[in-house]
């Protein structure tokens, strides 16, 4: 059973844009996961395709119908369908990478993008959509985070990545951030390797690496040490 991937949108042409190159590509390609963008146009009712109206109780901007949004939903997502449905929203519950693994072990997922001032609550409620947040920044719409989400999500899934261990010790994986990297050449402008990742000894490589790890979490991200139990 692939991953499959519905998005809800107003601009399907922005799919699969860089999801249709290298490695969620070349899984796309393969039959890995599959993506549908579905235009929410498609079910307004009036000749116009209108698919939002003023916000109630007055304000600026514009607020997407619960009426059409509850349509293009239940097209995408009909009954029986186990797929989380997701809201890519920014008052949503931050996008973790426990929650991108979970989201990968899964059937796929229904994905909302809003635009414009917001989504109608009523729909919300109606349809039990998730929201979620990439982040503590305002879009243009849910596009570009459906693409972030679906990108963070599709590497995980079986195949996808050469080398599955490529995985397992980047940041989030374990509760802290990866620790810094080095390749050839040996001295880049006056600065060398650190001697202890050309030693040989993997167990001084290993114990050098969790520390940095440790140590830039604690600079960058000390939110981070608290949140969940450190893997050892």
């Amino acid at each position: 059973m692939s991953f499959a991937a519905s998005v809800l949108t107003l601009y399907p042409e922005m799919f699969p844009g860089a999801l249709g190159v290298s490695l969620a590509g070349r899984a796309l390609e393969a039959g890995t996961w599959s993506l549908d963008a579905i235009q929410i146009r498609d079910f307004a009712i009036d000749k116009h395709r209108t698919v939002d109206d003023t916000p109630a109780g007055g304000g600026a901007g514009m607020v997407m119908r619960a009426d059409v949004l509850a349509r293009a939903v239940d097209h995408a997502s009909p009954p029986g369908d186990l797929r989380p449905r997701l809201l890519m929203s920014p008052r949503g519950k931050p996008l973790t990478q426990a929650r991108v693994r979970e989201l990968a072990a899964g059937p796929g997922a229904v994905i909302l993008c809003g635009r414009f001032e917001g989504v109608d609550q009523r729909v919300i409620d109606a349809r039990g959509l998730e929201e979620v947040s990439i982040g503590d920044f305002i879009l243009s719409g849910g596009e570009p985070a459906a693409l972030v989400l679906l990108d963070a999500v599709v590497r995980l899934l079986p195949g996808v990545m050469g080398n599955a261990v490529s995985g397992e010790e980047e940041s989030f994986e374990n509760g802290l951030l990866e620790h810094p990297h080095y390749t050839r050449p040996q001295e880049f402008e006056g600065r060398e390797i650190p001697e202890v990742l050309i030693s040989g000894n993997h167990k001084k490589i290993a114990a050098w690496r969790r520390d940095q790890s440790e140590r830039l979490t604690k600079e960058r991200r000390p939110d981070l040490l608290g949140a969940q139990p450190l893997v050892k």
